[in-house]
C-alpha cells in the first residue's frame, strides 16, 4: 500500500507531531470525507506501506524526523510546492526564499530525486499575467535546479471552494482568468518547458484536462508506481485510482488527511479554506489516532471483525473497513 500524506492537507507543515505519534503505533484511522459513518483502520507497519508520498509547502516540521523514518524502513519522497506567490494568494506560507531555503536542505538531506518540485497552480490573474510567471517560474528555479529533477506544473481548476475565494479577492481588485484554451498560455508553457530542460529538469503536467504535449510537458504521475520502483527498487501495482479525476495518472493510494483543516489558507485550494481550517483545527489532538476528532481504537479487531463479515454494519454509529 502506498500512504498519501496528504493531498488533503498540508500534514507536514501543521500535523507532523499527530504523524510521528501515528508512525510510533503504527495505525491511524480515516473518517471517509464522503460517508462521516465509515472509518477505516488502516496499517503503518513498514512491511505493509510500500511508500509514503509527502505533499506540502513546509517540510520543515518534518525534517528532524526523517531519519528516524528512514531507520525504520520506510521509503518516502516529497511533492514541494513552491509557487512564491506570497501573502497574495498564499498568506501563510512561508516567504519564497524560506520555502526554497527549506526546500534545498531537504533535498541535501533524502536526495534531489526524492523532492520533486511543484510549480502549482499556475495562476493567471491581472496581478499574475504571464509576464510575472516567466519571471517567477525563472527566479526559483534559479535557485533550485540543482535540488530537484522534476517539476509538476497544472493550470488552475475551477473548483467549487477556490471559486468562492475568487470571488472575494475580486475585493481586492485581483481578476482570476480560469483559462479554458490550452493555446491561452502555450507561450507561458513553451518557456517553462524550454527553461526546465535547459536546467536538465524533466517537467510533467498534474491532472491537467489541456493536452501540452505539443508544448514539451508530459503527462505525469504524482503518485508514481514508476518512480517508486526506480527510486526504491520497489513493485507497486499500477492501477489508475479510480477515486481521483479522470485525468489524474496517479496510482491507487490511501491518503491519511482530512479536508478542511490546512492553515495556509490559500486562495485557490480546493481542499478547504482558512476560516475551515481554523474552524475544525479545535477538534484535532496529538495521541488521536483520526486527525480530527476521537476514534478508540483499542477495540479494533473486534469491529474489523464485524465489518469483514456484516459488509457495512453500523457499530456505535461508525461502519469500519479493514484495509490492513
Amino acid at each position: 500500500m502506498i500512504i498519501s500524506v496528504s493531498r488533503r492537507t498540508d500534514i507536514p507543515a501543521f500535523f507532523t507531531d499527530w504523524f510521528m505519534k501515528r508512525i510510533d503505533e503504527q495505525y491511524c484511522t480515516m473518517v471517509n470525507p464522503f460517508n462521516r459513518n465509515q472509518v477505516s483502520w488502516i496499517s503503518l507497519k513498514p512491511q505493509d506501506v510500500e511508500a509514503v508520498v509527502f505533499w506540502t509547502k513546509n517540510a520543515r516540521p518534518l525534517m528532524p524526523h526523517l531519519e528516524k523514518l528512514k531507520q525504520m524502513g520506510y521509503n518516502f519522497y516529497f511533492q514541494y510546492t513552491v509557487n512564491g506567490y506570497g501573502s497574495l494568494l498564499e498568506p501563510n506560507v512561508p516567504a519564497v526564499d524560506e520555502c526554497i531555503d527549506t526546500f534545498i536542505e531537504l533535498a541535501a538531506t533524502i536526495g534531489p530525486d526524492k523532492v520533486i518540485w511543484r510549480y502549482d497552480p499556475i495562476i493567471l490573474s491581472n496581478k499574475t499575467d504571464i509576464a510575472y510567471h516567466k519571471d517567477r517560474f525563472s527566479y526559483i528555479l534559479g535557485r533550485l535546479h540543482q535540488a530537484t529533477q522534476r517539476v509538476m506544473i497544472s493550470i488552475v481548476d475551477d473548483y467549487r471552494k477556490a471559486t468562492i475565494n475568487f470571488k472575494r479577492l475580486r475585493q481586492n481588485k485581483i481578476e482570476v482568468s480560469l483559462i479554458k484554451d490550452a493555446a491561452e498560455v502555450g507561450d507561458l508553457v513553451r518557456f517553462i518547458a524550454d527553461a526546465s530542460q535547459a536546467s536538465n529538469l524533466e517537467v510533467f503536467s498534474c491532472a491537467e484536462s489541456f493536452d501540452l504535449k505539443s508544448n514539451g510537458v508530459k503527462a505525469g504521475k504524482c503518485i508514481d508506481d514508476e518512480l517508486i520502483g526506480r527510486l526504491f527498487g520497489v513493485e507497486t501495482a499500477s492501477n489508475k485510482d479510480k477515486s481521483q479525476r479522470e485525468e489524474c495518472g496517479c496510482v491507487i493510494s490511501k491518503d491519511i488527511g482530512h479536508y478542511d483543516t490546512c492553515l495556509h489558507g490559500c486562495a485557490y485550494c480546493y481542499a478547504g479554506t482558512l476560516t475551515s481550517g481554523q474552524a475544525n483545527i479545535v477538534q484535532h489532538q496529538k495521541a488521536s489516532p483520526s486527525m480530527l476528532g476521537v476514534y478508540n481504537a483499542e477495540s479494533k479487531v473486534e469491529k474489523v471483525t464485524v465489518a469483514k463479515k456484516h459488509k457495512k454494519k453500523e457499530k456505535s454509529g461508525m461502519a469500519i473497513d479493514s484495509l490492513f
